[in-house]
Formats: structure tokens, C-alpha cells, sequence
């Protein structure tokens, strides 16, 4: 009797989690709808998501790691921000620097390569990590502040390629790839 008791607790706290995924999936936090889907598409949620909102709203609450390349860093980046790289991404680098209650948002382009730094960041102990939904892409096309490495602002983004500028809808950016 026990066991089938703890068994259907275990399934009604497991549908309630898988509910609460659901519905955090189910949130609109791309202003284009289409950009939305492809971020969906490229996103398992393994690490909770931010919006660029609540960071513009909270930055100073947050380490933010920028997992792009360098060569995309170096065209702009959102203020604040360190470079950690993906391909050549430092784990060793990054526990020598930051607590592991220290709240960290770590983003690339889109959310993709930021989602797997978050992995490996959350397999480290890290306990609050978060992948910033949409990325610098989302970031730029709501026109909040970017900066060059000098800390200056600046009106250029790396699109990583020709193919991906296509979600860059802010028409004030220069698009650099």
C-alpha cells in the first residue's frame, strides 16, 4: 500500500514538473513570432530561460557570459558581459572566477551554444544558470544598448552568418558576418 501511495505522488509531482515546462515553453518571448519558432526549434530547455526583459530590468543581479566567438564578440556585445567562448569555453577558467550560487546568464546569438555552456555550467554545480532566450539577437531588435570591446556603444552586431541576419529585424543595426 506504501509503495503505490510514494508511486502516485511520484507521477502527480512528475505531471505537475512536466506541466510547469510546458507552460514556461508555451510563453512568447520574441517580439517576431517566426524568429520565436526557430529559437523553439533549436532549444531542448535544459537550462531555465530569461528574457531579455527581466535582464535589461535586472542586469546588475547577474554574471552574463557571452558564449559566441570571438571574432562575433568583438563586433559588439551586450554591456557587462564576459567573453567565455564556446568552442574554447574554459571550464576550469570559469570556477576560478564565479561563486557557484552566483546567479549567471550565459547567451550567443539565438540561445543555442548559451543552452550548452549552461549545461556544463549546471553539470559543475552551478546552481543558478540561465540561457537567455532569443540572445543578442533578441536583445538587438528590442534596440537595448550593444558595445564595442573599447565599452562604447555601437550600432553593429555580428549575424554569425549571412543566412542567420535574416532574424536581425532591427533596421538600425549594421549587420556584420
Amino acid at each position: 500500500m506504501r509503495s503505490r501511495t510514494l508511486f502516485k505522488i511520484f507521477i502527480a509531482f512528475f505531471a505537475v514538473l512536466l506541466g510547469c515546462k510546458q507552460a514556461s515553453l508555451g510563453q512568447q518571448y520574441c517580439e517576431n513570432p517566426e524568429f520565436e519558432q526557430r529559437v523553439k526549434r533549436y532549444l531542448s530547455f535544459s537550462v531555465p530561460v530569461l528574457s531579455v526583459e527581466k535582464l535589461r530590468e535586472h542586469k546588475e543581479d547577474y554574471v552574463i557570459l557571452d558564449a559566441r566567438e570571438e571574432e562575433e564578440f568583438r563586433v559588439s556585445s551586450i554591456p557587462g558581459s564576459t567573453f567565455v567562448g564556446y568552442r574554447d569555453f574554459d571550464l576550469a577558467g570559469i570556477k576560478e572566477r564565479f561563486d557557484l550560487d552566483q546567479p549567471i546568464v550565459v547567451y550567443c546569438s539565438i540561445g543555442y551554444r548559451s543552452e550548452k555552456i549552461g549545461e556544463l555550467l549546471q553539470e559543475a554545480g552551478y546552481r543558478k544558470v540561465y540561457n537567455l532566450y532569443g540572445s543578442i539577437f533578441e536583445w538587438a531588435n528590442r534596440d537595448f544598448p550593444l558595445v564595442n570591446p573599447e565599452n562604447k556603444s555601437t550600432k553593429e552586431i555580428h549575424t554569425y552568418n549571412k543566412r542567420w541576419s535574416k532574424w536581425m529585424d532591427n533596421e538600425a543595426l549594421q549587420k556584420v558576418w
